[in-house]
């Protein structure tokens, strides 16, 4: 199992910046990767970038690219989402998650509220 465990979310003004962190516990992966998402209010869940675990190669949805960037810390077993220039449509719980192979993310985190105001 792994446990994974976001944090850094909260209330900005758009333009702003956030910093999501999401750290990972449990049976860790040498390689596969791990990844955001996010859930709007009456809307489905949607990807919004990944980054391969042992190469650290990323991959981004077109609405957030240019804005945010996604890291990884291998020593800490920790992912960051960096989230600039922050748009009230940006608005939804962001989600973590892990997958051990593609395409099937295996393990998800609780989820932590980003709100941004216009």
């Amino acid at each position: 199992q792994v446990q994974l465990v976001e944090s850094g979310g909260g209330l900005v003004q758009a333009g702003g910046s956030l910093r999501l962190s999401c750290a990972a516990s449990g049976r860790t992966f040498s390689s596969g990767a791990m990844g955001w998402f996010r859930r709007a209010p009456g809307k489905e869940r949607e990807f919004v970038a990944r980054i391969t675990w042992s190469g650290g190669s990323t991959f981004y949805a077109d609405f957030v690219k240019g804005r945010f960037t996604i890291s990884r810390d291998k020593a800490k077993n920790t992912v960051y989402l960096q989230m600039d220039s922050l748009k009230p449509e940006d608005t939804a719980v962001y989600y973590c998650s892990a997958r051990a192979r593609a395409p099937t993310w295996d393990y998800w985190g609780q989820g932590t509220q980003v709100t941004v105001s216009s």
